[in-house]
């Protein structure tokens, strides 16, 4: 779905606002209806949009919410630019190996990284966007942890787990 899990979005805020430099730049890939942008715009130099669904840009109005929206898939995408990427339920839709491959390479890169996924949620296509679909429907926070040891669980409760690297946290003020 274009929308994201709506607990804990207020501490993630405060969170990322406290750990992430004022002047930083900030990539939401997959932005969806565009949760962060709202959350986040002008409180960062500068918040750009990935979405790999052209429907979604004009549907949830993007260009209101970021100073860029770009169409395209992260795994072809260059964020050398970028400071801070949020990945708000984009994991669960790459295949493990693809979603290793990408955060293997935003630690390779030295980017901060907040990613959040829901647990065992089973998805198909949804508004016509075969991207929709759930490649990683079985994950949890043991399997989290094992596929992707990089990550420590930042919030989260038994339907949904907010993640960041330790690159994350070398701007904290809190």
């Amino acid at each position: 779905m274009p929308y994201s899990y709506g607990k804990f979005k207020q501490e993630v805020k405060e969170k990322i606002i406290a750990c992430i430099p004022a002047e930083s730049k900030i990539l939401d890939v997959g932005a969806g209806s565009g949760c962060y942008g709202e959350m986040l715009y002008g409180k960062f130099s500068k918040i750009d949009a990935l979405e790999i669904f052209p429907k979604y840009i004009e549907m949830f109005n993007l260009h209101t919410k970021y100073d860029k929206v770009i169409e395209g898939n992260i795994l072809q995408f260059d964020f050398y630019g970028y400071d801070f990427l949020i990945m708000g339920d984009v994991l669960e839709h790459l295949s493990a190996n693809d979603a290793q491959l990408l955060l293997s390479k935003v630690e390779d890169d030295n980017k901060a990284v907040l990613v959040a996924v829901p647990y065992l949620y089973e998805q198909g296509e949804e508004f016509g966007n075969v991207h929709e679909t759930h490649l990683q429907p079985d994950l949890t926070p043991e399997v989290m942890a094992e596929r992707y040891p990089q990550l420590t669980l930042l919030y989260g409760d038994s339907n949904y787990g907010y993640y960041v690297n330790t690159q994350f946290y070398k701007g904290c003020n809190q």
